[in-house]
């Protein structure tokens, strides 16, 4: 896989083992570092703990999402946030994250959905930069904008801190994982079962 110029100062460090991962200690506290969507004041917070480069992550967004938003983001019933964790290849699931935030807040998730959508044919082609950069590119980046953005130590630095501090915070070991109102589950899952978990959390929420 050509991964040519996705050099990274600390994505060694962060070399996790996508294990089942424990039902406790899980928070539902929202921080200004946090992508989301939908009502923030919604007695249900769904999080989502998802690696760019994660293929069951992809097939989740490109399957289930789009329903599930439109059934529980776009309809105000819940808070969507979704948190950033790296599994291999690292550096490709960093610079994902990365240029989605370089790319700004109001882009995000455009940007996310695109890598996901985008992430089996690059897999096959190996170009994982070209990619990254034509994605960048169609959100605005010009192609050192995008360079400078997955090179830049501080936000990599950043990036780094989040992804240590949420996943030993909720002991998140793999992806995807869903904390719905504190509680865990984890691995892909369908629109009836996290409808299911959304219901219960709801009815405990009244």
């Amino acid at each position: 896989m050509r991964r040519s110029r996705l050099s990274f100062i600390v994505i060694a460090a962060l070399t996790y083992t996508l294990a089942a991962c424990s039902q406790g200690g899980k928070t539902t506290t929202v921080t200004s570092d946090d992508m989301s969507l939908g009502n923030p004041t919604a007695k249900v917070t769904v999080m989502e703990y998802a690696s760019a480069s994660c293929p069951h992550c992809a097939e989740f967004n490109n399957t289930v999402f789009p329903a599930f938003k439109a059934q529980f983001i776009d309809t105000n019933k819940i808070h969507y946030v979704f948190r950033e964790f790296l599994t291999p290849p690292q550096d490709v699931a960093a610079a994902g994250f990365l240029t989605e935030r370089c790319a700004g807040k109001d882009k995000y998730f455009s940007v996310l959905d695109a890598i996901y959508r985008g992430q089996q044919a690059m897999y096959q082609s190996g170009d994982v930069h070209g990619t990254l950069l034509r994605i960048a590119e169609s959100a605005g980046l010009t192609e050192p904008q995008f360079t400078a953005c997955i090179n830049d130590p501080k936000a990599i630095q950043a990036l780094s801190d989040r992804v240590e501090t949420y996943a030993k915070r909720d002991n998140i070991t793999g992806t995807p994982t869903f904390i719905i109102n504190g509680k865990a589950l984890d691995g892909e899952q369908s629109l009836a079962s996290l409808t299911t978990a959304i219901n219960a959390a709801q009815a405990a929420a009244k």
